[in-house]
């Protein structure tokens, strides 16, 4: 599965539907744009898996010992609130109650992809963790992927 990419603005109907925005739809392909597995994500956000993408995780995370108590409980939250979701014939998927309580949601989500599955925040949300964002991105930068960029030694 390629990389997906962008940030989408888009609302919630009455009945909890929301429409695929088709920027999303065109990266995702006929083959993957049918078939969802929706889920709480990390942040009080909510994951959108193409079904291909959740298969493959779900292996890994099957592969854990359920004997040790921390893989456990991870396993368990994990799958807590996972359901399948199809996209309709006016390209929307029904967000569950449960999960947009979760998350937040109130009509106004933004879809944000991330690799090769999306994420799904409220907006409200959403513009906290923008405000949150560090001052320093190449300090992160440098402390999550690594030693820094060799830098020519003074005479």
């Amino acid at each position: 599965m390629q990389q997906l990419l962008g940030e989408y603005e888009c609302k919630l109907d009455a009945k909890g539907r929301m429409r695929m925005p088709s920027g999303l739809i065109s990266q995702l392909g006929e083959a993957d744009v049918e078939h969802f597995v929706i889920n709480r994500g990390f942040e009080n956000c909510l994951m959108l898996y193409p079904e291909e993408v959740w298969d493959r995780i779900t292996q890994e995370v099957n592969e854990l010992n359920i004997y040790n108590k921390k893989n456990r409980a991870f396993v368990r939250y994990f799958y807590r609130g996972a359901q399948k979701v199809s996209v309709d014939s006016a390209d929307r998927i029904l967000v569950p109650k449960r999960l947009q309580e979760y998350a937040a949601i109130d009509k106004e989500v933004i879809l944000s992809a991330v690799n090769d599955r999306i994420e799904i925040w409220s907006k409200d949300q959403y513009d906290l963790l923008l405000d949150e964002e560090p001052d320093d991105f190449s300090g992160l930068a440098e402390e999550v992927l690594g030693k820094p960029f060799n830098e020519p030694e003074d005479s």
